[in-house]
């Protein structure tokens, strides 16, 4: 014992002691925390994903991943919107009969919100990766009147603003458009048809 009356071996003893316990704490909370955080692994099975798009300017897209695929969210303009009705004789299915996509987006913009467009960029012919061209007008290789849209490298295969397909290309359908729904005005979750029902089965 010290001449100030403190024991400071036991003083020392109580530190460390109390130094332990909080480390011990929290090594026992970090899976609890981490159990929260969607795994690579849950991800990957379909987990859903939510998506920011407050900071989506009109006329710009933004690429996620959904079950390991990519997923377009495009913020459509009105001009975008309103050349969609002008192309429908050349496409394969402009009403959307084919169901690639969950029922409340079977309509002319194949989406919740007419601006808002999401599906999955995968080319339904050999999936293939196709490219955005979003802009209208001359496009090397599209034409001089090309309305806007996606164009598949691999083999010609064209869309319109909402994933629809030209006739005469060698993709059969539609793109998919993966389940979704509104959290908030800016956020949307992709993988599920309701907030907190996952989609379980078809795309």
């Amino acid at each position: 014992m010290s001449e100030d009356g403190v024991d400071r071996t036991r003083r020392r003893l109580i530190e460390i002691t109390a130094g332990l316990g909080a480390a011990g704490a929290a090594f026992a909370a970090t899976p609890f925390i981490l159990s929260m955080t969607p795994s690579a692994r849950a991800k990957a099975a379909g987990a859903p994903v939510e998506v920011d798009i407050g900071k989506l300017e009109p006329g710009m897209m933004i690429t996620e991943e959904w079950r390991g695929k990519p997923v377009w969210v495009l913020r459509r303009t009105p001009e975008m919107l309103a050349r969609l009705e002008k192309i429908e004789d050349v496409l394969t299915d402009p009403a959307s009969e084919v169901p690639q996509q969950p029922p409340y987006a079977k309509n002319r913009h194949r989406s919740i919100k007419p601006e808002i467009a999401v599906m999955i960029g995968i080319c339904t012919h050999l999936g293939c990766a196709p490219t955005e061209k979003l802009e209208a007008g001359s496009v090397s290789g599209l034409g001089a009147d090309w309305p806007g849209g996606f164009f598949c490298p691999c083999h010609g295969s064209k869309f319109d603003l909402a994933g629809r397909v030209w006739a005469g290309v060698p993709a059969p359908t539609n793109l998919v458009v993966p389940p979704h729904a509104y959290l908030s005005e800016d956020r949307i979750i992709i993988g599920v048809d309701k907030v907190g029902e996952p989609r379980t089965e078809g795309v």
